[in-house]
């Protein structure tokens, strides 16, 4: 059961961590906060219509809401009187709220359990099974997941160059013919998707863990892309392995672990990397004020 669990997590983590490259690239990561928390709304209208937790309608229900919250936080964010954290505070909060509400008011006999949805439990996987053809072929999870992943590993080798481009100079990606905001969406949709394929194993909050600390630390060790999405896919992969072992070891939630695990390599990282580290960052702060002291003595002449 552990190799299962813990092939699964590393399928999540991994299918996060490709386009949370992007969204730590393009500042906006939490745009992806939101849209892991308001999916929540499209998987409710969607079991509304389907009356079935087990449809793929939920999915395309879920990934629309969370486009449709990327379209409201810029739309807010372009009337130049709300800035993006804002716009984001205003509709996070209202389509998740609405969410719960129908869910409390609407669902109470239906397992569409909030807990779940926020925290998952990446335990309960290999109990949930695909059979095919009377093959048991495994977590139901696992499958899901590979299956977004391929699909994010497909999408970024395709356009890699639009994203590349759009990512660090839009105007320029739009004066040679890319449409930016052709690529954005398609990476947002990217992001709704996974968010709702993650649900089952680690919820909605940790699912923004995954998202940001393999890519934030990938982005702290190098400066080239494809380097940067290569470590960020390792430390997903590192990340997850050792949260599950640890999480046996400690008896305690694994997702939570791996979470753990993911801020503590994050932060490490943070302070220790040789090129944008916190310790580096300031020997070379101390280094300039040095060298403005001495320029300073030299031209008054103390």
């Amino acid at each position: 059961m552990i190799t299962q669990i813990t092939l699964v997590s590393v399928v999540v983590a991994v299918a996060c961590a490709l386009p949370g490259v992007f969204l730590v690239l393009r500042g906006t990561t939490m745009v992806s906060d939101a849209i892991t928390h308001t999916v929540l709304l499209g998987i409710v209208l969607a079991f509304f219509v389907t009356q079935d937790l087990r449809s793929p309608l939920l999915v395309v229900g879920a990934t629309l809401v969370g486009v449709a919250t990327v379209w409201a936080i810029e739309a807010l964010q372009q009337t130049k009187l709300l800035s993006n954290d804002a716009a984001i505070g205003i509709v996070f909060p209202l389509f998740f709220s609405i969410a719960i509400i129908l869910i409390t008011r609407h669902a109470g006999n239906v397992h569409l359990d909030v807990d779940a949805v926020l925290m998952g439990e990446v335990a309960f996987a290999p109990f949930r099974r695909f059979v095919f053809m009377g093959m048991d072929l495994g977590p139901r999870a696992l499958w899901s997941m590979l299956g977004i992943l391929v699909v994010n590993a497909t999408f970024i080798f395709l356009f890699y160059k639009e994203l590349k481009i759009t990512t660090f100079d839009a105007g320029f990606a739009a004066a040679i013919g890319f449409s930016p905001a052709l690529i954005h969406y398609g990476l947002m949709t990217l992001v709704s998707l996974t968010a709702v394929g993650a649900y089952d194993s680690v919820g909605s909050i940790l699912v923004v863990g995954f998202m940001v600390g393999p890519p934030l630390a990938a982005f702290l060790l190098t400066d080239r892309l494809h380097v940067m999405i290569i470590i960020a896919v390792a430390m997903a992969i590192v990340n997850s392995v050792l949260g599950v072992q640890f999480a046996f070891f400690f008896n305690t939630t694994i997702a939570g672990m791996i979470a753990v695990i993911t801020g503590v390599t994050t932060l490490s990282i943070f302070v220790l990397s040789p090129k944008k580290g916190l310790i580096k960052a300031t020997l070379n702060r101390k280094r300039e004020q040095r060298k403005l002291n001495q320029r300073i003595r030299q031209e008054t002449g103390a």
